[in-house]
């Protein structure tokens, strides 16, 4: 096996592989410097379920070693493979992303939940070596489960085929119009009223077609502390969203004060834009600055997600309190309110130590001071902050949106948004070429974003997501000289898709989706990308 045909994704920084195989049986042995542990204790249990193998640590000479290598960066590891197996990394995450790519070597069934052949189990690893670490510090992902709620359980599956890929951070997204997903103790109707709806859209809400099923679902906070543990072991970091003042209806159903019309909504069963909106008032401010307190206890990221996308300002014109606090404020407008909004919460954020993450129609407006800028609706959101000093995140609904479709023609599933191939996102750079000059913030990376208005299962969200997500957590941790799209399908299949099958993914085929993956008569909304941004839940 050499550099050019081994089928690793995404892509290492260097391999050096000579041809030769290094048999791995039940009698393997694993261990690890104190350091990592927590490393050792991860790979015994994923190898241990999909092997048999029991790993006992070894005083002298173990199959499979993991060394503490302070020379290497953070996210940085080296793997060896000749008469047995040593990974070095500086700590426990260049370790882990390490021990991803030797079960990525072993085969497919390395990455079972059990052993799936009779008697003992053995595995043949190419020898040889990869030195390897990522382009981008952010490698992310955005899941929405306030449109269709996710169980815990798919959670986790997510979380793990994330980690084979070394993708580092799942951006949650918990609350909308159409449900509030986490218990706040302190407002138990926001899950009791707030966590379900009475029916959906079926399809684009432009058709009017509504499913008549009732749907809901939310998450204890002992649910997402496990959430967040177990991502927090496979190192990825778990950045919630509470999303305001738009998308917020769900709230103001269940805390009808906390609305700045006059009638008291359901939960919203419509995908779209929407014209309610909180109220600006103190209270409602308070009442946000309470979530937020709780969601703090919940989630350690030192980003939290304010949203602040998509704000109609209709309510706002028609409110005196809206228009007298925008003139006390010196605002030209009552559309000034959102970023200050946004901002008074991110302030709140501060005076914890944490930082707000925001999507980037709330600069339009300024953003809050430090604030991480998630950029949307294209490019400029994001270089403008950047031009501004700010912590910057590239997730363009032009390229990144993994909801949208993913082919031309009638068998792709709800048709919606842009045309978004496998090869363009593969070709998706975070800063566009045409970018010249430095800048005072610092690009993090970039998120693909999936929203979940017409991914009504996890399977949907599957088939959604990959092998797309493959491409991109190629561009985001693979040097970009060293990447081409013929390679990545070379890698991809038979070899890369036999490891999704493995982990159970039902992912789109290349060729096309499945009959059972097809959604006929479901009304979709195509987009073109000559057309500029417009609202998003087709």
């Amino acid at each position: 096996m050499t550099a050019e045909n081994h089928t690793l994704i995404p892509l290492p920084r260097s391999t050096e592989f000579g041809g030769g195989d290094l048999e791995v049986g039940p009698e393997a042995t694993l261990s690890a410097d104190p350091g990592l542990r927590s490393v050792r204790r991860w790979l015994a249990s994923a190898l241990g379920s999909a092997t048999g193998w029991e790993l006992l640590p070894a005083a002298e000479n173990p199959t499979l070693e993991l060394l503490l290598d302070p020379s290497l960066a953070a996210e940085e590891y080296r793997l060896d493979i000749e008469d047995r197996i040593v990974i070095r990394a500086a700590g426990a995450a260049g370790a882990f992303y390490g021990a991803q790519t030797l079960l990525q070597l072993m085969g497919p069934d390395a990455l079972r939940q059990a052993p799936a052949t009779a008697g003992p189990v053995t595995h043949r690893v190419p020898q040889g070596s990869v030195a390897d670490g990522p382009r981008y510090g952010y490698r992310g992902v955005m899941l929405d489960v306030a449109r269709h709620f996710m169980p815990k359980d798919n959670i986790f599956r997510f979380l793990d085929v994330m980690a084979l890929h070394k993708l580092n951070v799942l951006h949650l997204h918990l609350t909308d119009d159409q449900g509030w997903r986490m218990e706040i103790r302190r407002y138990p109707e926001l899950t009791r009223t707030g966590a379900w709806r009475r029916e959906s859209s079926r399809g684009t809400w432009r058709a009017g077609v509504y499913d008549g099923v009732p749907h809901g679902g939310y998450y204890t906070q002992a649910d997402l502390r496990e959430i967040v543990a177990f991502a927090a072991e496979r190192h990825i970091t778990v950045i919630p969203e509470i999303d305001v003042p738009g998308h917020s209806q769900a709230a103001i159903a269940a805390y009808p004060e906390l609305g700045s019309g006059t009638a008291v909504p359901e939960v919203w069963t419509r995908w779209g834009i929407n014209e309610t909106v909180l109220d600006i008032s103190e209270a409602s401010l308070d009442f946000y600055r309470n979530v937020l307190d709780e969601v703090l206890e919940v989630f350690p990221a030192q980003w939290i997600s304010l949203g602040g996308d998509e704000v109609p300002v209709v309510q706002w014109e028609r409110s005196e309190t809206a228009r007298a606090k925008a003139r006390d404020l010196g605002l030209d407008g009552v559309a000034g309110l959102h970023s200050w909004f946004v901002g008074q919460l991110a302030q709140h954020l501060s005076r914890r130590g944490r930082t707000a993450a925001v999507w980037d129609e709330v600069g339009d407006g300024g953003l809050p001071d430090g604030a991480l800028v998630s950029s949307w609706r294209g490019f400029q959101g994001g270089l403008d902050a950047l031009a501004k000093g700010y912590d910057v995140v590239m997730c363009p609904e032009q390229h990144l949106y993994l909801d949208h479709r993913q082919a031309d023609g009638d068998q792709e599933p709800v048709p919606v948004g842009f045309l978004t191939t496998l090869e363009s996102v593969y070709g998706f750079e975070p800063l566009p070429a045409s970018v010249a000059g430095a800048s005072s913030g610092r690009l993090l990376g970039a998120q693909a974003n999936i929203w979940t208005e017409h991914l009504d299962s996890p399977r949907r969200v599957q088939f959604a997501a990959y092998p797309r997500l493959c491409a991109l957590a190629e561009v985001l941790w693979s040097p970009q000289d060293r990447r081409n799209y013929a390679g990545f399908l070379q890698r991809l299949e038979p070899s890369h898709l036999a490891r999704l099958g493995a982990m159970g993914v039902e992912y789109r085929p290349l060729e096309g989706p499945h009959p059972w993956q097809q959604r006929p008569g479901v009304a979709g909304w195509i987009r073109d990308h000559a057309d500029e941004p417009a609202e998003m839940g087709g």
